[in-house]
């Protein structure tokens, strides 16, 4: 199971959801292959956008993609073309078996900030009606659960979607996988197995995605969950550090609470990361952070001694000048 950030549904849009399990010691290859895809995809009607996601840890082996394009009829020419049939079959040796795709026409807008998992039901003949219902119980349920943000169902698409697909979202990934987890989804799968013959769940986001944002685009993917936090503890800490010695002080000694004092801090440094810091480390790290870039161990190595000799830096720097 993996991840990709945002989906940006319009009523008119369409989106597909690729999952590949990719072979072991095949992943640059791989990585190679899909920005041949990307290329080739750019070139027909109506294409917006496209995302890769890296699996979370070196034990999966899953890739999710997610290619967008403005209407149905685009993304289907897109998905029938003798081009992409080609790469496909170039690709086959990298493939552990057949990718999976789900298509999503449509849909509401959805936050680049929340965790989404995309799962895909056969629903046996006949019996559509009784899986909307239990569709309803299973929201009912959902809501009920922390960090629970909405969900979305798609009906298939005739000639291209034959599964119905069901779009839910939370806060985090914890509380997403609090759901997936949980007894109560066990008991309401149970029940489900009856109305349908299988089901296939992709988890899709990213903790810090909405501070990773490369210049050439989302083609590039988004890093790896242990990436994104060494880089925000680079630029958090000497953001912390500044805002307690300037602006800390400064409110303190005009008597202001503690907690006002805090509060205070705690929007200057979001701020101060947001449109500032972020985008800069990212500028100076993106070899190391973007995984299209990011293809040997050496790079990860190189790029997380860097991380921690800034640390060094900012620690020494700090105590000779504070402390």
């Amino acid at each position: 199971m993996n991840r990709a950030a945002e989906h940006d549904f319009r009523e008119d849009s369409a989106t597909v959801v690729t999952s590949q399990r990719v072979r072991p010691g095949r992943s640059d290859e791989y990585q190679r292959w899909q920005e041949k895809t990307n290329r080739i995809a750019r070139r027909f009607d109506g294409f917006e956008g496209t995302e890769l996601y890296p699996p979370d840890s070196p034990d999966e082996n899953e890739w999710v993609v997610v290619f967008r394009f403005s209407h149905l009829d685009q993304l289907t020419a897109w998905l029938d073309s003798g081009a992409r049939r080609e790469l496909l079959d170039e690709a086959r040796p990298l493939f552990e078996s057949t990718p999976t795709q789900e298509v999503l026409a449509g849909g509401t807008p959805v936050r680049q900030e929340v965790i989404t998992a995309v799962v895909s039901h056969e629903v046996r003949p006949e019996r559509e009606r009784e899986f909307v219902r239990w569709q309803e119980k299973v929201l009912k349920a959902q809501q009920a659960f922390p960090g629970f943000m909405g969900s979305e169902m798609f009906r298939p698409v005739p000639g291209v979607q034959n599964n119905w697909v069901v779009a839910f979202r939370f806060d985090t990934r914890e509380h997403l996988d609090a759901w997936l987890e949980s007894d109560v989804r066990k008991g309401l799968l149970e029940e489900g197995h009856q109305i349908f013959e299988s089901y296939d769940v992709h988890k899709v986001g990213s903790a810090f995605s909405g501070w990773f944002d490369f210049e050439h685009g989302r083609e590039e993917g988004v890093p790896p969950n242990w990436k994104q936090a060494m880089t925000v503890v680079l630029a958090l800490y000497p953001t912390v550090m500044m805002l307690n010695w300037t602006v800390g002080f400064g409110l303190s000694d005009l008597g202001v609470p503690g907690y006002i004092g805090l509060f205070v801090g705690n929007v200057l440094s979001v701020s101060i990361l947001t449109w500032f810091l972020m985008p800069l480390v990212n500028r100076v790290f993106s070899f190391w952070l973007s995984p299209a870039r990011a293809r040997t161990r050496r790079i990860h190595v190189l790029g997380a001694l860097a991380v921690a000799a800034c640390y060094l830096v900012s620690i020494v720097v700090f105590g000779l000048t504070i402390g």
